[in-house]
């Protein structure tokens, strides 16, 4: 089975997503080992919470960060001057994600880990391609079975990254937020959306905070929404951390990601991550 279209890229990425999270879940103990059941996916033992609500949560976030992968943006050329040539719909494309990330924060809200999917290298194309085929001889056709073989490798080495993390404190909390490609803005929230919101400045990229460009957003999980302490932080502090451990790159025809951890400078360098209170 072949997969190419771009809406074939998405739904391949999206089941990927959904299995990753709840195995980074399991793995860094954000919820109890005995809350999780062993499924197989990918030819592969992983876990899934049993919690019905959890799992409405991964499901309706995978959903969103699938809708938004699917929407069409305005796309301004670098070239100025090009911009009279082209009509409204050329300058329209699909694909305004440029990361998305699993954020685990400590019980004092500071950020520890960020488990980041970079789809940088995602193909942008007009939306009226995106259940057009690619060219049969171009590169960008790939089999389901390569991708799937691919994204085994990175789901083995996600399942054991904890072995090359440090440990993390009790009573962490987690989200999951996008990164946007510059000048697209964040989703729009209407009564039926779901609660994205702007992250905090440390992990926004530093052009968000100027001009809107790669502007990041995210869901709270697994936390009591409270009035959190102001603190002085640079814009895009906490992103890139101290520490990287690179988990997977998969390329495979179109579909290119990759997968790596970075824990923060607080986690590292044994600064308080417990609440103060």
């Amino acid at each position: 089975m072949a997969v190419n279209t771009y809406r074939d890229l998405v739904g391949v990425f999206a089941d990927f997503l959904s299995v990753a999270i709840h195995t980074i879940l399991y793995e860094r103990d954000i919820y109890p080992r005995s809350s999780f059941r062993s499924i197989r996916r990918y030819g592969f033992p992983v876990r899934f919470n049993r919690h019905p609500g959890v799992c409405d949560w991964i499901s309706d976030t995978v959903r969103a960060i699938q809708t938004e992968l699917l929407r069409f943006y305005f796309c301004i050329p670098l070239i100025s001057h090009l911009n009279a040539q082209l009509s409204r719909y050329d300058r329209l494309k699909k694909n305004s994600v440029e990361r998305v990330a699993v954020v685990i924060y400590s019980k004092a809200s500071r950020p520890l880990e960020r488990v980041v999917f970079d789809l940088s290298g995602f193909p942008t194309i007009p939306p009226s391609d995106a259940n057009t085929p690619f060219e049969e001889e171009d590169s960008d056709v790939t089999s389901l079975a390569d991708i799937m073989e691919q994204l085994r490798g990175a789901m083995r080495k996600l399942a054991f990254c904890g072995s090359s993390l440090t440990p993390l404190p009790a009573d962490c909390t987690f989200n999951v937020s996008m990164e946007l490609k510059a000048g697209i803005e964040r989703p729009q929230v209407d009564h039926t959306s779901l609660p994205w919101v702007p992250v905090r400045q440390s992990l926004q990229p530093a052009a968000a905070s100027a001009s809107g460009a790669g502007r990041a957003s995210g869901r709270d999980q697994g936390t009591v929404n409270r009035p959190r302490a102001k603190r002085k932080s640079k814009v895009g502090g906490d992103l890139g951390g101290a520490r990287t451990t690179p988990i997977r790159t998969v390329e495979s025809g179109a579909f290119m990601l990759e997968v790596w951890v970075e824990e923060s400078e607080a986690k590292v360098n044994g600064l308080s991550v417990a609440s103060s209170g």
